[in-house]
């Protein structure tokens, strides 16, 4: 850091296997990329090619080589992965990984139905390929049909079992899915029935809205694996990590 503070709590340290911060890159350019880096690589863990913007992301191969040159690892959105599959293309998709020297792999089936024991062989045959960061909850956009606690848990221990290193928990790019209320609020009981069952360490809760991710700051402390931060809020999120934001000023001093 550029300064001594007095009681900052201590942050993991890249590569941390636990701590991280997950960008949402939903179009940055070339240029964009490289100043985005300049500022924030020390504290970006991994960045997701959000949903199909890799297919039609110009010099793609060249952005990626970006990300990779200053050990930032990239992946593309769950949803194209969904794409190449809605089209029975699986085997295309390993091979545009492959092509493009991509070593993290989201699965998700937000858009598609996947039977639950079909996607945990996906996850099986791409962990063999690089690290699987697989979703869940995607289907609670559908709010008729909220997943229950346990079904959320259940679902997220048998894709640890099946070789996901991560699970990302589903809140979408607008933060009203899935872990959250349509206003946005934290399913407090979901969140806390889930950490009795699963390692925290082992998700990445989406939080695109500063109230979320300071929902998740308070309860596990500074090195909760927040993703879906937006390019420009890195650093914001990672001075409100340690307590050098209005929000969480008090966290880590004592008797306050």
């Amino acid at each position: 850091m550029n300064f001594t503070l007095d009681k900052i709590p201590e942050r993991t340290q890249k590569p941390r296997k636990h701590g991280l911060t997950m960008v949402n890159d939903k179009g940055l350019s070339l240029q964009d990329t490289k100043n985005f880096l300049s500022a924030s690589a020390p504290h970006v863990d991994f960045v997701k090619l959000a949903f199909g913007t890799a297919y039609v992301t110009p010099n793609l191969g060249e952005k990626i080589k970006i990300y990779q040159s200053h050990n930032v690892p990239v992946f593309f959105g769950g949803l194209l992965f969904e794409a190449f599959l809605i089209r029975n293309q699986f085997d295309d998709y390993v091979n545009t990984i492959k092509e493009y020297g991509i070593t993290h792999i989201e699965v998700s089936d937000g858009s598609l139905d996947i039977p639950h024991a079909e996607k945990c062989g996906y996850i099986e045959k791409l962990a063999k390929l690089g690290t699987v960061l697989s979703e869940v909850g995607s289907k609670d956009k559908d709010r008729e049909h909220i997943t229950p606690p346990y079904k959320w848990i259940e679902l997220m221990k048998a894709e640890l079992d099946a070789g996901a290193e991560y699970i990302v928990a589903e809140a979408r790019e607008s933060g009203t899915v899935g872990l959250y209320r349509d206003s946005g609020e934290v399913r407090e009981g979901l969140v806390q029935e889930i950490l009795t069952q699963v390692p925290g360490e082992k998700i990445i809760w989406e939080a695109p809205l500063k109230s979320q991710q300071l929902y998740f700051l308070e309860l596990t402390g500074c090195n909760a694996n927040l993703g879906n931060i937006a390019p420009g809020e890195i650093i914001s999120l990672e001075a409100m990590r340690i307590g050098l934001r209005g929000d969480s000023f008090h966290f880590y001093l004592d008797g306050e």
